[in-house]
């Protein structure tokens, strides 16, 4: 357990899934969070001074299955594996954080619809012209923007982020501005600065200068993206050679559909089960990336 606390302390808000043997293990809080979503076994055990630890676990070769439910639910997933052989190992067994998923966050073939691009959001909410930027780490798409708040609301429903990082304190406001339920994780304002963002930007792209891209005038939008890429360096997630561009999204290029409008044509979603979509009858494409880019022309015309 002391193993297990180690490990925990590094991602506190991340459910840790441990692995011992054959078994995925949570505890305490993780377990019975996840022996509720999950729909497994919660039990305890006895952890000294007449005190118990509740646990839920389930086979490592089920992950595939468990832990995209997980992340769909809403929690960070931090997986901890047996870095060496335990029939091998002298003492305790050698084990690390091998992956940390989130819902907008993760390189990982379960968790991902290959048909869908899995937007992380980095927003920056001012007093009139708000920021926003909408990045997919698992291709590398990185769009930029900023306008008032129905523009913004526009983005939102068009690109349909899992997990959106914004301002401590602006929490509440965004909650109430953007009612519809988002998964959300905050930073302190100093991560919400202009020189901040420029040079995470800067540094991540090589270059001396922002100009480039056509965004140095947009500075909350430059702000939101920064934002969001510094969301991955705090969740360690340091492969990220092939994002190498920022791409401003221009408003007068599009028609702008209202989230009631394409609810109503179900064009890429229903409220109805079973249903099919505008997206699921024209859909011929050959590959993932195809199909993505045809679901963005949809809600994007």
């Amino acid at each position: 357990m002391r193993q297990y606390a180690e490990m925990k302390k590094k991602f506190p808000d991340a459910m840790l899934l441990f692995r011992v043997g054959d078994f995925y293990e949570t505890f305490s809080d993780d377990a019975k969070r996840s022996s509720s979503i999950l729909g497994i076994t919660l039990t305890r055990k006895a952890s000294g001074n007449a005190t118990y630890t509740e646990l839920a676990g389930f086979p490592h070769h089920a992950l595939e299955s468990y832990l995209p439910r997980l992340v769909k639910a809403g929690c960070r997933v931090a997986i901890c594996e047996q870095l060496e052989d335990p029939k091998t190992a002298k003492g305790l067994v050698k084990r690390g954080i091998t992956e940390l998923v989130t819902p907008g966050v993760s390189y990982n073939d379960m968790v991902l619809e290959v048909k869908e691009n899995n937007f992380l959001c980095g927003l920056h909410l001012s007093d009139k012209i708000h920021g926003i930027s909408f990045l997919d780490v698992s291709t590398g798409e990185f769009y930029i923007a900023q306008g008032d708040t129905a523009y913004i609301d526009k983005l939102l429903q068009n690109f349909h982020p899992t997990e959106v990082v914004l301002q401590r304190k602006k929490l509440h406001a965004f909650q109430d501005l953007f009612p519809e339920k988002y998964y959300t994780n905050t930073f302190e304002d100093w991560v919400f600065t202009t020189d901040f963002a420029e040079e995470l930007l800067m540094k991540q792209f090589e270059t001396s200068s922002l100009k480039g891209f056509g965004v140095e005038e947009m500075t909350e939008g430059v702000i939101a993206a920064g934002a969001a890429l510094y969301y991955l360096q705090e969740t360690n997630h340091d492969r990220t050679q092939h994002i190498c561009k920022l791409t401003r999204i221009e408003a007068d290029r599009y028609v702008w559909l209202d989230k009631f409008t394409a609810r109503n044509l179900e064009l890429v979603s229903s409220p109805n089960d079973n249903a099919k979509t505008l997206l699921d009858v024209i859909d011929q494409t050959s590959t993932p990336m195809g199909s993505r880019l045809l679901r963005r022309w949809i809600v994007l015309p």
